[in-house]
């Protein structure tokens, strides 16, 4: 079996969705050394030192080929309409995994496998930009129909996906996200405290880390920090991190003057992967607001280092979370304010969160993810005449 595998999100620091594709890669190195692979990237690790670093942390075996297609800056479009189809009409494949968008014009004896993180713009169109969601609307149900197999990363959003889209049941999986094995590596004093000055960060803080997107619900988390209580709150600040980049939530800059927090909210932008365990360790809470998640990898990654974790009560959440860590009610300010508080200054209730949350977390693994996606590519290719 030949799988081609679409890589460009790797390096590019888009968050869940580079996270998802270096992980199974890496698994698949690491479990797989019959089927060949072939990684698919729009830029070359030759002149690209970044993107060097990233495939070199993939640690690949034998059976895997990076490809480089397409000139440097050539669009998503041109990609999608020429440079993949070229290649895999020179080199067939028999699997291609991709995100969200296929490409036009693909051989139907490759067979195409999209994930699909959240259907969010679906459900909040108003908190989308109005560019994304045309090319969204139009997109996304042409992939959907051209897809063999389409992967939600939750059995949630597999119902999403059948929920919004007219698509066949039986073409509808799920696999379950899982965090970096970064996240398992011990860390001195020392290490901590280089990443701390590397970011600014206070001393104790509560910690909200992912894009800062309108549906992110931040400037609630930021209503519910301030009514912490003064005597309670003198020493703890409010950390938001994560590049302000595309359809940025205006309103966090506008809640931060405001109400005078530009000392106590600390928005110190992208934070390296490599970091994020450590900034993780550095928090005394952790919240995550979301008011929709295809799955919320930030959330079982806190989970796994047993930081108290406060986050909304939408279904993936509760699917991830199974109980472990405290969840508030979306459509009330008031339980948001009132748990962060909680979450923040009892220490036996901390406790029991964080015990909750290390048991929880072992459940998940990108190895098991992994295994369920080569299982679902055997099947398929299985299932074809040959």
């Amino acid at each position: 079996m030949k799988i081609a595998i679409d890589i460009r999100n790797i390096g590019k620091k888009r968050t869940g969705d580079e996270v998802v594709f270096f992980n199974l890669v890496k698994q698949f190195s690491v479990l797989d050394k019959t089927n060949d692979y072939v990684l698919l990237t729009d830029r070359d690790p030759e002149k690209d030192a970044g993107l060097a670093q990233e495939i070199a942390r993939l640690e690949l075996g034998a059976n895997f080929k990076v490809v480089h297609l397409a000139e440097e800056g050539a669009n998503k479009m041109f990609w999608n309409a020429v440079s993949l189809p070229l290649y895999l009409r020179k080199e067939p494949a028999d699997i291609l995994l991709v995100q969200y968008i296929t490409p036009f014009f693909i051989p139907r004896k490759t067979q195409i496998i999209t994930i699909i993180h959240d259907v969010s713009f679906k459900v909040f169109p108003k908190l989308v930009g109005k560019v994304d969601l045309f090319f969204m609307n139009i997109l996304i149900p042409m992939s959907l129909k051209r897809a063999d197999k389409i992967i939600g990363v939750s059995k949630f959003t597999a119902n999403e996906i059948l929920k919004y889209y007219k698509v066949d049941e039986k073409k509808v999986d799920w696999i379950h996200n899982a965090v970096s094995d970064i996240f398992f590596k011990e860390h001195s004093q020392e290490e901590l405290e280089v990443v701390r000055q590397k970011y600014s960060l206070p001393q104790k803080f509560i910690l909200y880390i992912g894009t800062l997107q309108p549906r992110k619900n931040l400037p609630a988390l930021i209503e519910a920090y301030i009514k912490i209580p003064n005597e309670k709150r003198k020493d703890l600040k409010l950390v938001l991190a994560g590049g302000k980049g595309r359809n940025f939530d205006a309103k966090i800059d506008e809640y931060v003057t405001s109400y005078g927090l530009e000392k106590d909210v600390i928005l110190p932008g992208f934070i390296d992967e490599m970091d994020k365990p450590q900034i993780f360790r550095l928090a005394h809470v952790f919240c995550f607001p979301s008011l929709y998640e295809g799955f919320g990898i930030p959330i079982l990654e806190a989970m796994t280092l047993g930081v108290p974790t406060l986050a909304s009560d939408i279904p993936s959440h509760a699917e991830i979370t199974e109980g472990a860590t405290m969840l508030f009610k979306t459509d009330d300010p008031a339980d948001l304010s009132e748990k962060l508080n909680r979450v923040a200054t009892d220490e036996n209730l901390r406790k029991d969160i964080a015990r909750k949350e290390l048991a929880r977390a072992q459940k998940f693994s990108w190895q098991k993810t992994a295994e369920k996606m080569l299982e679902i590519c055997k099947k398929m290719t299985d299932a074809t005449p040959h």
